[in-house]
């Protein structure tokens, strides 16, 4: 256990300056805190209860950084007193960082494996690391390509792009799927995630699920494809598409509207292309079944559906935290972020920031789980 708080706070402090993009805030836990937590106190502004203190130190997916910039922004403005601080260094890392006890909460864009779970005894004494989920979202495919507006691509154009074996924007796939578009004979420069991305797995899977005989690779958090190149996050993905002609890449949706990077229409097989949104977003999300069991809270997705307005390109970004094990002078305002981040409160804003907001079955059992959460 000492190795853990030793670990918290050089996160918090000095140590963590050295990673890019670290979002840090501080702010007042909030939400519903068990009956051995200390009284909440209630911001006057909104309908947050506060938590009396407490350092969150917290790290992983990119995907949700614009979500944790704003639910950290919202919190800090109700209750001002809680140091948290959230890094987005990827789904890998932030996995890795909570499991040798460096945070008391990690994001990653896919689920535990069992080894992992195995592994996160160690730093929840008496318990285990659970997935919460917390936010959803599309994975955009963003592209740059001069003169090129409402792209459509399906499932097996998107393998081979992404996989090289179609490397120019007038190949005749792509200009099957947009008869009414002048494409140019410039070469495709398809990028992809260096670092371990949850990101990734969710389009490997996609992929693996919708173009099976196209995409031979597995399901995991690291790149496996033919060439391409790289960037390390979301955020570096769409920089490096939006600066380059003839680029296309992956990434949340909040990226390619904060960048003004065209999005594909996916061709699914219903009566028209989708367009990626938060709503059909949603609409993917919401098909999905709960896999998780006890308090593990996990999601299946149908990524190979044909429903109209149902875009398949989705994930939800799992918050890791200990089901028992969390140390007492961090708990009480774990559970009141969580609570408010899983809360009316927290989701509703989510789709002005091109978030999909969870399903209201699948926020109330999450919300259950943090109550108990010891």
């Amino acid at each position: 256990m000492q190795h853990r708080l030793t670990s918290r706070r050089y996160l918090l402090g000095a140590g963590v300056t050295a990673v890019a993009g670290a979002v840090l805030l501080t702010a007042c836990g909030l939400g519903d805190a068990a009956d051995e937590d200390p009284p909440p106190t209630k911001a006057t502004t909104s309908r947050i209860a506060c938590a009396q203190k407490g350092q969150l130190p917290a790290s992983g997916s990119s995907a949700q950084q614009n979500a944790m910039a704003h639910w950290m922004r919202e919190y800090q403005r109700a209750c001002p007193g809680v140091e948290i601080r959230y890094v987005p260094v990827g789904s890998g890392a932030g996995v890795a960082q909570f499991l040798r006890g460096a945070t008391v909460l990690g994001g990653t864009d896919s689920a535990l494996k069992p080894n992992e779970v195995e592994d996160s005894r160690e730093v929840c004494p008496g318990g285990r690391a659970i997935d919460l989920p917390m936010v959803g979202g599309p994975i955009a495919i963003g592209y740059n390509v001069s003169g090129v507006e409402n792209l459509v691509l399906d499932a097996p154009t998107l393998a081979k792009i992404f996989n090289s074996e179609i490397t120019t924007w007038d190949a005749p796939a792509i200009q099957r799927l947009n008869p009414g578009l002048r494409l140019p004979a410039i070469p495709i420069s398809a990028l992809h995630r260096s670092d371990d991305s949850g990101t990734t797995q969710n389009l490997n899977a996609y992929l693996a699920g919708a173009a099976p005989d196209e995409w031979p690779y597995p399901k995991t958090k690291a790149w496996q494809a033919k060439g391409g190149n790289s960037a390390p996050g979301s955020d570096g993905v769409a920089t490096q598409v939006g600066a380059t002609d003839g680029a296309i890449g992956y990434f949340e949706l909040s990226f390619a509207k904060a960048g003004k990077i065209p999005t594909v229409r996916l061709d699914t097989g219903a009566p028209e292309p989708v367009a990626v949104s938060a709503e059909t977003a949603s609409a993917g999300i919401a098909a999905g079944q709960v896999a998780g069991t006890g308090k593990d809270i996990t999601l299946k997705f149908d990524y190979s559906t044909k429903a109209a307005g149902a875009y398949p390109i989705v994930q939800v970004t799992y918050e890791i935290v200990c089901d028992k094990g969390t140390p007492a002078d961090v708990l009480p305002a774990l559970k009141s972020f969580l609570t408010y981040t899983a809360g009316p409160e927290g989701q509703k804003d989510l789709p002005r920031i091109h978030y999909a907001p969870l399903p209201e079955a699948v926020a109330d059992q999450v919300r259950t789980v943090i109550r108990t959460l010891s």
